[in-house]
């Protein structure tokens, strides 16, 4: 009996692991799997022992129950609608609270008549919105919901309940299908609107620049539950890079976190900001399996910078991507497999039960509420339709839409188990449906009504669009608040054991400073943020080791070498400031990159910055600066002021550390969307900086930042640089210009090869200026013009660049400064001659002795007179 005893309590944990193997959550068939694992057989356990009493350990909230009942609640728990994975999670509490949510009542809830309403009420208007654009727009891309109509049910679910509970706000992030019918069914957005999308026609109060295509836009709207309370709602943009959206919400819901954190905001709820806004991600099956930035995203759901309290993940699972089946498009048994990597449970769940897939929305937002950790539901459905409404899905998966094209609606399924079990008349039903077929027609014939654009006059509209730069603005700081910084940059709490080193490196900067006047890159950058601090603005930076900086040169956060304690200097500079939020980032760039992005969208007043370890890892977000970087305004009126810091140089560190490949940020520039800069002192880097918080008008700013010259010893500047200077667009050369022979426009590391070849030789330092354009994008017009009047229209104009000739700013730049020649000059001016590395399909040599022969000789080539 002892022996006996012990097998059933290993079969009671094996039906906790493995029991969604036999669950019932395939609405196209369900085809019973033996396992061994699961047969009472294989523990020796026989129809003799049905009656016998066993001790469950708690099971259904019984200690001890015959086998008869111990089966029942195992096989009803586990494997009916409702497939529950969970014994992957470490903690014994969470896995208690499961277990005590689910198997007393056997994983199915008493669902009230007045709730089965309000289910088969969304089901008619998630179904009736679908059939109405099905027949009056045939053909038209939608990407519809049908056979997925349950998350309908599953979102008022979520959203009632959060309101309900006092959440603020919840954050919506999801790719294509569904997405029209849960802006008109869940956000609110009007029929009219959708219906005039539809037709073609541009509202004039709403478009921004060139706009995009219906099923990529976001919005906003107040969502009320049963019982009256309302919550805010958001849903971003997202374009056909799918899962790009996912980080990107993650920083939208942690910097609207943070802003609720405010003691003076009135809309700050009380107990944890965690509870108070909620990210929920909708995906597809194809590309949570596929998309790596999803692991990405997952993987940062409890680190300390970008822990947003939980996650609630529904994987709309279509059981098939495009046209690639779930064989090929991963080698897991499910799609929500990823999700076991951070311990998230995962419920699988029939789509055709609609009450179940609210049971499960609801203990996800639960579990989310409680552990603040990330929860999964894997909704099982089917695409009534191909890929989209064009596609033919029969030729490629022919088997798969045989089933499909013999299923039945969700709503009629759900409407005969209602009328069978007594819950609802026939003519309640049918009224339903017609009510809100009636009000979509209403809403369609209004349309009709609206007046037509003419597509000539919206064609001329957009191709004749301008911009202007934003004005320049006053970015000097107050002098008692720089020397507030210098005091809180040395001093350390008592008994703080600062690395001596470091201690000798920051005194050692601050004498300098204020015996000779020096102040190097990374000296300006923490003035830079600790005046905006103290001026009530908050500074966020995140990247891979970004609190101590690849290069060892900002230390922002320092450590106690005794106790490990860290202790942040900025965060005590005076005890009305706001604060820097510094963060050494998980070793990614695309997720990270879009959460800072999201964070700058929801914090347009925050200093918002990603910094990648070397200039050309940032490809690694390449998506980030196509999709939204650069087009995100133009397309969907969404701004950012995010900072991009990209380590920029040749210094003879191979191929891999050279280039940030500042030409790929060029070619996306274009109607003013955002700024690029290669900046060479660090009083431009300051007021760039500060000039990206005080200007009204927010845009991207894109900064090639430095390596070797962030110590190098004629990179520096003033105190008075800081105080009473500008940033400066071009900086202009201080020689005397009738002495001038030769105009060398550069920019960047490379200006300071050029200076020092230069002061070697006098005889030339005089004839050959140096001119630096330290801003690429919105092009410097003015400055450069202003400079170059100064020189005679005889001198040799040359531009000099380390960058091979197809990379960097050359191919972009050249026709800007010949139209600014011949602007200047006229007929006279001389041809503006190229030097620099010949083209190459690699950015730089591998070798250092390379480098530096190729280095020497771009040098002596513009300075040889």
């Amino acid at each position: 009996m002892v022996s006996k005893q012990a097998r059933v309590m290993m079969l009671i944990r094996v039906f906790r692991v493995l029991g969604h193997l036999q669950a019932d959550t395939n609405p196209l068939g369900y085809t019973w799997k033996y396992h061994q694992d699961l047969d009472p057989a294989h523990y020796g356990l026989t129809v003799w022992d049905l009656d016998r009493e066993f001790v469950t350990g708690g099971l259904g909230g019984r200690d001890v129950l015959p086998l008869r009942d111990i089966l029942n609640i195992l096989r009803e728990t586990y494997t009916r609608r409702i497939g529950v994975a969970f014994m992957h999670i470490t903690s014994p509490m969470e896995k208690r609270w499961l277990e005590e949510r689910i198997e007393p009542e056997r994983n199915v809830d008493e669902v009230s008549v007045e709730d089965k309403r309000r289910i088969l009420h969304k089901l008619n208007c998630a179904e009736a919105f679908e059939r109405f654009l099905h027949t009056r727009y045939i053909g038209h891309k939608r990407f519809s919901l049908e056979g997925g109509e349950s998350v309908v049910p599953m979102l008022d679910a979520i959203i009632s309940d959060a309101a309900d509970q006092e959440v603020h706000e919840v954050v919506i992030g999801m790719a294509h299908r569904g997405r029209l019918n849960i802006l008109a069914n869940i956000m609110g957005k009007s029929y009219e609107s959708i219906f005039t999308e539809f037709e073609g026609s541009i509202n004039p109060d709403t478009i921004y620049g060139s706009g995009d295509v219906k099923y990529h836009l976001g919005t906003s709207g107040r969502y009320r539950s049963k019982h009256g309370a309302s919550i805010n709602l958001s849903l971003a943009s997202n374009p056909s890079h799918l899962e790009s959206v996912s980080p990107i919400v993650e920083g939208m819901v942690r910097a609207k976190q943070d802003l609720l954190r405010a003691e003076d905001d009135p809309n700050a709820p009380g107990g944890d900001i965690h509870d108070a806004v909620i990210p929920l991600l909708i995906h597809g099956d194809a590309a949570f399996a596929g998309q790596g930035v999803v692991a990405e995203t997952l993987n940062f759901s409890q680190l300390r910078g970008y822990h947003t309290g939980g996650t609630i993940h529904i994987v709309i699972n279509n059981q098939i991507g495009f046209t690639t089946g779930p064989s090929e498009a991963r080698s897991s048994m499910y799609a929500t497999d990823v999700a076991r990597l951070i311990e998230a449970p995962i419920f699988h769940v029939n789509a055709d039960y609609p009450e179940a897939c609210v049971r499960v929305a609801r203990l996800a937002l639960d579990y989310r509420q409680v552990f603040n950790k990330d929860v999964v539901i894997d909704m099982l459905c089917y695409r009534q339709h191909g890929h989209n409404e064009g596609d033919e899905p029969m030729y490629t998966n022919p088997l798969l839409y045989q089933k499909i094209e013999q299923k039945r609606s969700l709503r009629k399924l759900y409407t005969e188990m209602l009328l069978r079990r007594g819950d609802m008349s026939p003519e309640e039903a049918e009224a339903m449906l017609d009510d809100f077929r009636e009000m979509l027609q209403e809403a369609f014939e209004s349309t009709k009504d609206l007046r037509k654009k003419d597509a000539a006059a919206i064609l001329e509209r957009f191709q004749n669009r301008s911009y202007e730069t934003p004005p320049e603005v006053d970015t000097r700081p107050r002098p008692e608040d720089i020397n507030k910084v210098l005091a809180a940059l040395l001093h350390f709490p008592d008994g703080f054991a600062v690395h001596p080193k470091l201690l000798s490196q920051f005194r050692r900067r601050d004498q300098r400073m204020r015996t000779e006047g020096r102040i190097d890159w990374a000296f300006a950058e923490a003035l830079a943020f600790g005046t905006l601090l103290v001026e009530g603005t908050t500074v966020r930076l995140s990247g891979q080791d970004s609190r101590r900086a690849t290069f060892s040169q900002r230390h922002a956060v320092v450590y106690d070498q005794n106790a490990g304690q860290e202790y942040i200097p900025l965060n005590n500079i005076s005890p009305d400031q706001e604060r820097l939020f510094i963060f050494d980032s998980l070793l990614s760039e695309y997720a990270v990159c879009a959460f800072e992005y999201g964070y700058s969208v929801a914090n347009t007043e925050a200093l918002v910055m990603w910094e990648a370890q070397f200039g050309d890892f940032s490809n690694g977000a390449q998506i980030v600066f196509d999709q939204f970087l650069s087009a995100a305004e133009e397309k969907w009126g969404q701004c950012s002021s995010l900072v991009v810091l990209l380590p920029h140089g040749y210094e003879g560190q191979g191929p891999e550390h050279s280039s940030a490949r500042p030409e790929r940020f060029l070619q996306l520039c274009a109607e003013g969307n955002m700024i690029v800069c290669n900046l060479s002192t660090p009083a431009n880097y300051f007021h760039a900086l500060r000039r990206q918080v005080k200007r009204k008008v927010k845009k991207p700013l894109v900064l090639m930042t430095p390596k070797s010259i962030l110590r190098h010893g004629q990179a520096i500047s003033s105190p008075e640089d800081l105080l009473e200077g500008q940033f400066m667009p071009v900086i202009p050369s201080e020689k005397d210009p009738s002495r001038i022979e030769r105009v060398i426009i550069t920019s960047g590391k490379v200006y300071y090869d050029l200076l020092l070849a230069l002061q070697k030789e006098p005889d030339k330092d005089a004839r050959i200026a140096l001119v630096r354009i330290e801003q690429y994008y919105p092009f410097p017009w003015k400055e450069l013009k202003r400079e170059m009047r100064r020189y005679s229209d005889e001198c040799e104009l040359y531009w000099v660049q380390e960058e091979p000739a197809n990379m960097g700013a050359w191919t972009y730049i050249q026709p800007f400064i010949n139209s600014v020649l011949r602007t200047v000059f006229g007929d006279k001016h001389q041809r503006l001659e190229y030097v620099g590395r010949t083209p190459s399909a690699s950015p730089a040599t591998g070798s250092a002795m390379v480098h530096k022969l190729e280095q020497d000789q771009i040098v002596q080539e513009a300075t040889w007179v």
